[in-house]
């Protein structure tokens, strides 16, 4: 995949993706098409034979891997992970409200949203939906409204001459989008408004009644290419849909004779407790499914690297005091390995080494990034899957500005940066991927 390929797919991989349940959808449809077979989990897999799969847990999270047990030795697993979801605005069960005459709908806070760049955007309404069909069967479907269908507009700065001073966002009362003047044509439930739009979007469907639903606001303006040269690339969700992608399309383009292992976790962007998430069991509970001899498994995960894609936070020229002066990524200068003394990444020197020789071995740039000690440092899937698992860790990820904005900002050069790093990783030789702790590194 050149660079101009690799644009184009990542394009269309974030403009299919507006939800976490969107992005597992457009991975695994990636994944089909790559003859990948898929598993489910009230199925018994017993001994897998040789080949691609991959598995789903709420619609949100999955695991997808290429097997080969040709050897009587236990082979590494090349392992990597990523999150599916990102900050944003979840709609709450009973959402409309209608004030001084304008019907609005009640949103919640998902994650450490910036919260400022949302006020005075178009935004449309995407997520899943649980419906029972008329013969009383349970059932669930993903919708996307892709037009846009509500605005967060902000206060006058006639009424607030502070807000460009010192503004305060009150996520109940501030945080309230406008959906239509009139009450009168919208349904009086917003399941029955549901009703319609699903069965606009998918006439073919028997659905009776919507039950509940999964539902979040986004931008509809997409990604684009921006600056004098075109080098620089804003939209939204770039955190982490841009991981999640180099993820698949590495997995795909692997060397099948290989022990691969991609995990695409939820619910990272508030704590990653769930059962899809990385502090949850999914990833463990495949492993045991994959390996279910104790000995063998320990000694498989004693062996192997598993590589933690987030993005990273890349120098702002308007802030560069909000860095470490000795770290400071940039843009298009490559994956960024990501290091911290109390453990927030779970990158240490070895780890870090074996990446820095991959990016090497694809002829890639990588860089480094540690907070400052006076300011808090966030924290990835890393840790937690280094813990819940016992693996080998280290933390990387694309250089960006404006994380968790409703709209980030990369180059256009470090996701295919990432995606070359990932790809020689899933081809490179067993010995050249294996845990620094185990000894045929050293004797290599």
């Amino acid at each position: 995949m050149d660079h101009n390929d690799y644009l184009d797919s990542l394009f269309s991989f974030i403009d299919q993706s507006p939800t976490a349940f969107h992005v597992t959808a457009t991975a695994t449809s990636a994944l089909d098409r790559a003859g990948f077979s898929r598993l489910r989990e009230t199925d018994a897999w017993q001994r897998l034979d040789n080949g691609k799969y991959y598995v789903v847990r709420n619609d949100a999270g999955l695991i997808a891997f290429t097997l080969n047990r040709d050897s009587e030795t236990p082979r590494p697993l090349r392992m990597a992970g990523a999150h599916t979801d990102s900050p944003g605005l979840r709609v709450k069960p009973q959402p409309l409200q209608l004030h001084q005459g304008s019907l609005q709908l009640g949103v919640e806070v998902y994650g450490g949203a910036l919260l400022a760049p949302w006020f005075d955007r178009n935004l449309s309404l995407a997520g899943r939906i649980s419906w029972c069909a008329e013969n009383g069967a349970l059932h669930s479907s993903l919708i996307d409204c892709r037009r846009p269908i509500a605005t967060i507009p902000s206060l006058a700065i006639h009424f607030d001459r502070e807000a460009n001073n010192a503004r305060a966002i009150n996520k109940q009362t501030d945080l309230v989008p406008l959906l239509a003047l009139s009450a009168e044509t919208v349904p009086p439930l917003f399941t029955d408004w549901l009703k319609t739009e699903l069965k606009a979007h998918s006439p073919q469907l028997p659905v009776a009644t919507i039950l509940d639903f999964d539902l979040f606001l986004y931008d509809t303006q997409p990604l684009e290419r921006i600056g004098l040269n075109r080098e620089l690339i804003t939209g939204s969700r770039l955190d982490n849909q841009l991981s999640c992608h180099a993820l698949v399309q590495g997995l795909i383009g692997a060397i099948p004779e290989h022990n691969s292992l991609i995990v695409l976790n939820d619910h990272e962007e508030v704590g990653s407790v769930s059962t899809a998430g990385a502090q949850g069991p999914f990833l463990k509970a495949v492993l045991e499914r994959l390996y279910p001899d104790p000995e063998q498994r320990r000694r498989v995960l004693a062996g192997s690297l598993f590589i933690s894609a987030d993005n990273a936070h890349a120098v702002h020229p308007n802030f560069a005091a909000k860095h470490d002066p000795d770290h400071l990524p940039r843009l298009n200068q490559g994956p960024v390995i990501k290091t911290n003394a109390n453990q927030r990444y779970a990158t240490n020197g070895l780890t870090a080494a074996l990446f820095r020789r991959l990016c090497a071995s694809a002829e890639v740039p990588c860089q480094q990034f540690v907070m400052r000690n006076d300011m808090a440092c966030g924290s990835t899937i890393g840790p937690l899957t280094a813990a819940e698992i016992g693996v080998a860790t280290v933390d990387v990820g694309v250089p960006q500005l404006a994380m968790h904005s409703i709209r980030e900002t990369i180059g256009h050069l470090d996701g295919w940066y990432l995606l070359r790093a990932l790809t020689a990783f899933f081809s490179a030789p067993d010995a050249a991927i294996r845990s620094p702790e185990c000894p045929s590194l050293s004797e290599q």
